[in-house]
C-alpha cells in the first residue's frame, strides 16, 4: 500500500517513456480484378473475355441452321417468341464453353464497359459489331417507342401496356400464356386484357416481339 502511495510510483505509471507512433501508408493501387478475370468453359479451359468473346462470336456464326432462335434472330424476327428465347439460351448454356447470359455479360462488362448486356445484343452484336449493345431496359424502350409512336391508348390500355412493358425488360418476350403469371392474372388475364384492347391483343403482342427481336 505504501508503494502505491508513494507519490514518485504514481507518477512513474503516468509519464513512464512511450514508444513512438508510427503509421503504415496504403498507395492506390489498380484494380487487377477484371483483366485478370477468367471464364471456366465446361471443357476445363479457360478463357480471358476478350479470347471468351470471340469463340462466342465464332459459334454464332457457325450455328444459325442448328439453332432457330439464332436463325430468328438474323432474318425472321417476326416469329421472336418465348419458345426461341428459351432454345436460345438452353443450348447457348450447353456448349463446351458454357455460354451462359451470366458469364456472357460479365464478359462483355469488362471488354466493352458494358453492363448488363442482354442476350439478343449479344447475338446480333457476334453477328455483325455495328449492332448497339443494349441492356434489356433500352431493348424494351426502343421497341415500345417503335410499337406506340403516333397511336392513341385509352388509360386502361396504357395500365396494361406498363404490365406488359415490365413483363418484357424481365423476359425479352411475351407469348398468350405469360398472362397467366400474377402480374397479369390477378388483373383478369389475357381475356380481359384482349378485351380492354378491343380483341386486338395477339397482334400488339406479335408487334412487340418482333420489335424486340429487331
Amino acid at each position: 500500500m505504501k508503494l502505491l502511495q508513494d507519490e514518485k510510483f504514481q507518477k512513474l505509471l503516468t509519464d513512464y517513456p512511450r514508444p513512438k507512433r508510427t503509421f503504415v501508408i496504403a498507395y492506390e493501387t489498380e484494380d487487377t480484378v477484371s483483366s485478370a478475370w477468367l471464364i471456366r468453359g465446361a471443357d476445363g479451359k479457360e478463357y480471358k473475355p476478350a479470347d471468351y468473346l470471340t469463340a462466342f462470336a465464332e459459334f454464332v456464326k457457325d450455328n444459325p441452321e442448328h439453332i432457330q432462335a439464332i436463325s430468328i434472330l438474323q432474318k425472321q424476327p417476326d416469329k421472336w417468341s418465348t419458345a426461341a428465347l428459351s432454345e436460345l439460351r438452353e443450348k447457348l448454356a450447353s456448349t463446351p464453353q458454357h455460354f451462359t447470359v451470366s458469364n456472357l455479360q460479365k464478359a462483355h462488362e469488362v471488354h466493352y464497359q458494358k453492363a448488363l448486356v442482354d442476350i439478343i445484343s449479344m447475338v446480333k452484336h457476334a453477328t455483325d459489331e455495328q449492332n448497339p449493345l443494349l441492356t434489356a431496359e433500352e431493348r424494351v424502350e426502343r421497341a415500345f417507342n417503335k410499337v406506340t409512336t403516333g397511336k392513341t391508348f385509352t388509360k386502361e390500355q396504357l395500365q396494361w401496356l406498363d404490365r406488359i412493358k415490365a413483363h418484357l425488360a424481365e423476359n425479352l418476350s411475351i407469348d398468350e400464356e405469360d398472362f397467366e403469371l400474377p402480374i397479369f392474372s390477378r388483373l383478369g388475364g389475357w381475356k380481359k386484357a384482349n378485351g380492354i384492347f378491343f380483341g386486338e391483343l395477339a397482334p400488339l403482342i406479335h408487334s412487340f416481339n418482333q420489335a424486340i427481336a429487331i
